[in-house]
């Protein structure tokens, strides 16, 4: 099934990107009271109860797929963190984005991408990197090819090859752990219509999930693609992040229930 993509909706004298909220201007008058479309519905099997979403109110916010923190050659390879395990919600986002985009479903990469001069990170987030004040930390360059450290348009911070963005995508640079503070995601997000936000990337317990609990707290729908998402921290982190998401903070499933739901729509 496929739905016209909210950037491919626009008309004449439309202001605005999203299909579901925006204005329509002409030299007499601007309409605020524009009818939305009828909303796409599709059930996703998901603990602890199933959810019923929109598609043309749902995005995905894929998290620090980076090269830093995914790739041989990175950051967290040369620190010697084990970068493989990492990896794993790249073949599950593969199959699943492909289907999202012609669903309809905006694609936001939510990447740490620092500013050169590192002129908006306080002295506790640089610790959390360098916490002895040695070695390696955010903005240098790594000595294997000098690419620096999560820093914006450097390889070391771009998306891994294998997931390579689609150009009607839409990126937000981060620099915190959770991808709403100073950032531009929640607005975007809202421009966009969207009321329910899948979550997948890297890492789970850190960055995935203090961005799903801000998103939570901001009154977005939550879910949690768990096989699209991945930390090399020790399997309970993992396992004490998927219960207080179903919890407390929204819904888990997986790219495989998400398909089957996508895939059981009408032509």
């Amino acid at each position: 099934m496929k739905h016209e993509a909210p950037e491919a909706s626009g008309l004449p004298g439309q202001l605005g990107r999203a299909a579901n909220y925006h204005w329509r201007a002409t030299p007499t008058l601007v309409d605020m009271a524009l009818s939305a479309p009828e909303p796409v519905a599709v059930t996703l099997a998901c603990e602890p109860q199933n959810v019923r979403v929109d598609l043309l109110r749902t995005a995905i916010v894929v998290i620090d797929m980076q090269n830093d923190f995914c790739t041989k050659g990175g950051w967290v390879a040369h620190l010697g963190g084990n970068y493989e395990v990492d990896r794993a919600p790249i073949a599950p986002l593969q199959n699943l984005l492909p289907a999202l985009r012609t669903a309809g479903v905006p694609v936001i990469w939510v990447n740490w991408g620092n500013r050169p001069d590192l002129a908006n990170m306080p002295p506790n987030q640089l610790h959390l990197y360098k916490p002895t004040g040695t070695g390696i930390g955010l903005g240098e360059p790594l000595p294997e090819h000098g690419a620096h450290v999560l820093e914006k348009d450097s390889w070391a911070a771009a998306v891994v090859d294998e997931l390579a963005p689609e150009p009607q995508d839409i990126r937000v640079d981060k620099y915190r752990i959770s991808g709403f503070w100073d950032t531009p995601l929640d607005s975007i997000l809202r421009n966009l219509g969207v009321r329910t936000v899948m979550f997948a990337g890297v890492n789970t317990d850190q960055c995935v999930l203090h961005s799903l609990t801000d998103a939570n707290f901001l009154g977005y729908g939550c879910v949690l693609l768990e096989d699209c998402c991945a930390t090399s921290s020790p399997a309970f982190c993992t396992d004490a992040t998927v219960w207080n998401v179903k919890k407390c903070f929204g819904f888990v499933t997986d790219s495989m229930r998400v398909l089957e739901a996508l895939q059981g729509q009408p032509a």
